[in-house]
């Protein structure tokens, strides 16, 4: 070799920057490196807003907390970044550019360059200034339909990701137990196996993105007692595994979300993010999670204030890192100094603090945060001047035209037609008398996590940032010679009866009522709907049922149209209105679906993921009741619902027929398999919603009288039939034992093929067959659907 011969080489990185090492070396040569304090800093987060002007994020203040010092964190490192687009309205753009300047301050701060995973709320679409708002989830439920709520949450998804956001923190897995409570409209719907497969889409359709998909609440939220927000929960050991924790189960088992945050709830008297039988036990040794368990807002620090269970902020912190909470958010309370103290003083050990640090870190090898060449520039903002803010204004369409049609698809599919005399569609009404609180409020489609009515409404000098017609204005545009007269009527919550007499004198004026009732979301007693706005009873808010009993007294016609966030009782409504349409909060396409269906444009679709009681005061009940909670002689309160869960009417009519089972007979491991035919009779095209629900007679413990088991959209057209084959496996009818464990018990069994809990159509009657068998996580969780044409 000779002197000026040039060799080239390559400067070396540190192991835990390269990107062709084994994640878990690069982990545990980062943790071997790192001081205490630089491990706890990865462990939690801070709530930020994004900079109106494109600057640095600034910590949100509130009044739980106190003041958060970037400046004298940073240098640790910080671990995560919370809703940064969802705390302020912000320009998309300038929004991005905050966050990536931001990025770029924590990574250039800490001696390893690493930057924070930005977390978001997503509930019904990105919680960001001028995103679409999505039809919330109890809408997702009225659809029964896996694969649209799948391709919103990768639009959602994609856009999150466009500017820098990593971690989206939903779905709401919570099973409705008492529709009293504020936040079923957050929720699926009442039964666990279609929380579970629609749950499970949206998380498939979210991960597919490359963002972090986060179940919540693990787990009992939704069984809290009389229906109070964050309230104890005084559910059994089997409710809570036969009922509460299927849907989980489905989205880590099927879906891959990567993370977990844990319940404000107390069961039996263990907070969830206190209890390591949940949070590791069961959530790890046994189903196998290897994500993050993130915590709910402050529910660490509520250890201490709120459950009673720690003495200080250091023992919250060491109980719920010893249970398996692995980052506190959003601020720093009991993972900064306290809990350094802690390990100083011997009370925590820092393996816990090892333990979730390599998961966070791990994490965050898998995003790409540890590799050389990340950048804080997100997609949306590449090749952009970032130098001149001015020009990035109005950029970023977070609420483009494809967005808006897969939400007016939605909106469409989850639109439920609960009752109808023949009035709808409506035949070119002239008159129409249009009644209600709802008729001409824009934000009425909207549930309480959409960012106009979470952070919005506290910025009333901004615009909205989306396009929201009232009802109002696609009626004026689905009905152009008709003549609609607008009375409010009362208003959604004020009790004001003056305005009822008005609304009673147009009604009489017209061919046509249409009254639009319901909630307004909200949070914390700003609305009747929403996170901490629970409801004594399911009677109509405020005046509305006087206004729907003078409007059914007014002699003319009245479709009863609700813009709800739960299901109410609707007293005379449920005999005497000429129809009923049921929305729950449809979002930015929902008036023009419901204008729609009024029309007969569309053909209704939607079935309700929810029972809709006959009475107020009937609560807690679902549909999933054992025989003791049917109605008796023996009670004068009857649970039977005005309309059950499943239930919805199109304007074409179905014809069930042929029902065939292969064999009557199978082993506790085998399947049965059954064949059905499903014919439109009408002269509309629409979709037919075959559900199967499984009824035990016997059981070793009490069952619920039936359960979903399976469903399957069928669309027809005018007469057209199709071949719907079910594969119903044993596995699909276990439960938990007396021991303890799940089980498939041998015996007689109904399946039950229907159109509503309440209207079964065909049912087969087949045994189960040899010794009890146990099963586990690895059990089949479905009745599979094919479809073909028939004569």
């Amino acid at each position: 070799m000779t002197a000026d011969v040039a060799v080239e080489t390559t400067p070396e990185i540190p192991l835990w920057n390269d990107p062709d090492r084994p994640v878990t070396a690069r982990v545990d040569a980062l943790i071997g490196a790192m001081t205490l304090d630089e491990k706890i800093a990865q462990l939690y987060g801070v709530w930020v807003g994004a900079s109106a002007n494109g600057g640095e994020v600034a910590p949100h203040q509130h009044d739980m907390e106190e003041a958060v010092d970037l400046d004298a964190l940073l240098p640790h490192g910080l671990g995560q970044l919370t809703r940064p687009f969802g705390t302020a309205p912000v320009d998309p753009a300038l929004g991005a550019l905050s966050l990536l300047r931001t990025q770029s301050r924590i990574a250039s701060a800490n001696r390893f360059g690493i930057p924070a995973v930005a977390h978001e709320e997503c509930l019904a679409g990105f919680a960001a200034w001028g995103a679409t708002a999505y039809p919330v989830p109890l809408s997702w439920g009225a659809t029964f339909d896996p694969d649209v709520v799948r391709r919103m949450a990768a639009a959602i998804g994609r856009d999150m990701r466009s500017v820098g956001v990593h971690q989206g923190l939903a779905p709401v897995l919570d099973v409705v137990r008492d529709a009293r409570w504020g936040r079923v409209e957050e929720t699926i719907g009442e039964d666990p196996y279609l929380v579970g497969t629609i749950g499970t889409a949206y998380v498939q359709g979210l991960e597919s993105t490359g963002i972090v998909a986060t179940l919540k609440h693990f787990v009992g939220y939704s069984a809290s007692r009389a229906g109070r927000n964050l309230a104890p929960s005084p559910m059994g050991a089997r409710e809570r595994a036969d009922v509460l924790l299927p849907p989980f189960e489905m989205a880590i088992r099927e879906g891959g979300a990567r993370s977990v945050m844990h319940s404000y709830t107390d069961t039996d008297g263990v907070p969830a993010a206190a209890d390591e039988s949940l949070l590791t036990g069961l959530l790890r040794d046994t189903w196998g999670f290897g994500g993050t368990v993130v915590a709910d807002y402050f529910g660490i620090a509520f250890l201490k204030t709120l459950h009673g269970v720690a003495g200080d902020w250091a023992q919250a912190a060491g109980a719920a890192l010893k249970a398996g909470v692995d980052i506190e958010l959003p601020t720093v309370k009991t993972f900064g100094a306290p809990l350094a103290e802690a390990v100083a003083d011997g009370r925590v050990p820092e393996a816990v603090i090892d333990r979730a640090l390599r998961r966070v870190l791990g994490q965050k090898a898998m995003l790409g945060l540890l590799d050389p060449d990340w950048s804080p520039v997100p997609p949306a903002l590449e090749g952009a001047d970032l130098d001149d803010p001015d020009t990035l204004r109005g950029r970023i369409d977070l609420d483009g035209p494809e967005n808006r049609e897969l939400a007016r698809e939605i909106a469409e599919k989850a639109v439920v037609l609960l009752t109808n005399d023949g009035t709808l569609p409506l035949a070119r009404p002239r008159r129409i008398a249009l009644v209600g609180p709802n008729a001409t409020e824009a934000t009425a489609v909207l549930g309480c996590y959409s960012f106009p009515q979470h952070v919005g409404v506290q910025h009333p000098d901004v615009p909205v940032g989306i396009d929201l017609p009232t009802l109002r204005d696609t009626l004026a545009a689905e009905f152009p010679d008709a003549d609609i007269t607008v009375a409010r009527g009362t208003g959604v919550d004020d009790g004001d009866l003056s305005g009822i007499g008005e609304a009673v004198d147009a009604a009489r004026e017209a061919d046509i009522v249409i009254a639009v009732l319901g909630d307004r979301a909200g949070l914390f007693g700003r609305g009747t709907s929403g996170e901490g706005c629970d409801a004594e009873s399911l009677a109509l808010p405020g005046a509305q049922q006087h206004l729907l009993d003078a409007l059914l007294d007014s002699g003319r016609p009245v479709v009863t149209v609700l813009l709800a966030g739960r299901p109410y009782a609707l007293g005379r409504a449920v005999a005497e209105s000429a129809a009923i349409v049921q929305s729950f909060f449809p979002g930015v396409g929902g008036t023009h679906a419901i204008a729609g269906v009024l029309s007969g444009r569309t053909a209704p679709s939607g079935r309700l993921p929810v029972s809709v009681p006959r009475g107020p005061g009937s609560q807690p009940t679902t549909y999933l009741g054992a025989r003791l909670a049917q109605a008796s002689e023996v009670s004068n309160i009857d649970p039977t619902p005005a309309f059950g869960f499943g239930h919805g009417l199109t304007y074409t009519t179905f014809a069930w027929s042929d029902l065939a089972v292969d064999a009557g007979e199978a082993p506790t491991d085998g399947e049965f398999a059954l064949a059905l035919t499903v014919r439109n009779t009408g002269d509309r095209s629409a979709a037919e919603v075959v559900q199967l629900y499984l009824h035990d007679p016997v059981a070793s413990v009490v069952q619920p009288v039936q359960r979903l088991v399976g469903y399957a959209r069928v669309p027809l057209e005018p007469g057209e039939a199709r071949r719907v084959r079910v594969t119903v496996p044993a596995d699909v009818a276990s439960f938990t034992g007396r021991d303890g464990r799940r089980v498939v018990e041998p015996g007689d069994l109904e399946l039950r093929l229907a159109a509503s809990s309440t209207d079964a159509r065909l049912t087969a009657t087949v045994t189960l067959t040899g010794p009890e068998r146990r099963v586990d996580h690895t059990r089949r969780l479905h009745a599979a659907f094919t479809q073909e044409p028939t004569a």
